[in-house]
Order: structure tokens, then sequence, then C-alpha cells
């Protein structure tokens, strides 16, 4: 059963689905969730605070999802290739559908949001951990997503052609971001990406 807390993340997100976070009211989202302001303010404090656990939740949510598109289509890490395809098909897609992480991958925000403070700590990484999401920092959030994607592929260390070649990967699935192909052309998109990579692996050493 979810939690208190998930309940208004949850209801927190349908109201910024609909209108600015300017206009969303802490009243409306306890009302949505089923629970009492005072519970709503006993969780997040403020209404800064419950947009900041916002952001935190979905980058995080980003990055894990990420990370497991990646290992999925690895095909238990002997096709590298294969993985960063996945995830940037996945990155792309998610991208387009959630306009808070599309804000966060390119700095972007059309509607101001409390970003977390920094160092504050989330599924990708533990307080002062080079890898903890930093929603607020586009360079940051995709040295997050390299740094993981590697270590599912190499967990003990990475080659330096396999560091370069995914972080060419996740840099230009990015910049699709940035400049979004129509989903008609997520599969050229793709394509390109699994081409740069690919040629970056077959480097001689």
């Amino acid at each position: 059963m979810p939690t208190a807390r998930e309940t208004l993340l949850e209801a927190a997100h349908r109201a910024v689905g609909t209108q600015p976070w300017t206009g969303v009211r802490m009243v409306d989202v306890a009302t949505a969730a089923g629970v009492s302001r005072q519970t709503l303010y006993n969780e997040f404090g403020t209404k800064e605070g419950l947009g900041a656990a916002l952001v935190k939740r979905l980058v995080d949510g980003f990055v894990e999802g990420a990370v497991r598109a990646a290992a999925e289509g690895s095909r238990g890490g002997a096709d590298p290739v294969a993985s960063f395809a996945a995830a940037a098909a996945w990155m792309l897609r998610t991208a387009r559908d959630e306009p808070i992480v599309r804000a966060a991958l390119t700095g972007c925000w059309g509607t101001p949001m409390p970003l977390p403070a920094a160092g504050d700590a989330g599924a990708a990484g533990t307080a002062g951990d080079a890898s903890a999401v930093r929603p607020g920092e586009p360079g940051a959030l995709a040295a997050t997503l390299c740094e993981r994607m590697i270590d599912g592929l190499s967990p003990n260390g990475s080659s330096g052609r396999l560091g370069l070649a995914c972080e060419a990967g996740v840099r230009i699935t990015l910049s699709f971001v940035v400049a979004p192909p129509s989903e008609r052309r997520d599969e050229e998109a793709v394509s390109q990406i699994r081409e740069v990579v690919r040629a970056l692996l077959s480097q001689p050493r």
C-alpha cells in the first residue's frame, strides 16, 4: 500500500501536469491525495519542499529507468552497443513524455520548479557521492547516467573506450532531447547513436 508521502507526490505530479507549478495549491494536493493539509506539511514542510521532492523523484526514476534499459539491452553485458541503443530509446521516449525530466536534462525550465538542495541523496547516490543526481545541472546528470551505465556493463572497471563511447552516446541522446525528432524518427536517432558508439568501441586500443 502506498505511503502518505508517495500518494502526495503522485497527487502533486498529476497537478503539475495540468497547470503551472505556480498555480498548484497545497490544499488541492492534500485533497487529491485524501490526506489532511497537516499531513502534507508534516511530510514536506513547504510547497518548495514538495516541489523539490517531486523533481528529485522523477529524475531519480529517470536515471534508474535508463540504467535498467541499458542492462536489459546489453544481453548480459556482451553487447554494449545494444545496451546504449536501448538506453537512448528509453531516454528519448521518457523525455518526450515527462516535461520535468526534459527540463532537468536541458536546463530549460518553462515553469520554475524548486530543486533539491545540493548533496540531497537519492536513488542514484548518497550525499557527497559523485554519482548523486543533481537535477539542476544537466552536465552532472549526464555524468551520472554514464557512470551508472558503465558500472552495469563493467562492474570491475571500465576501459577508456567504453567510457568514451558511453559519454558520446549519452550526450548525443541529450542533443536529440534538446532538438527532438518526431516520434516516427526516434528509430533514426537511435540508429545514429548506435553507429557512433559502435565506431568508438571498434577503435584500436
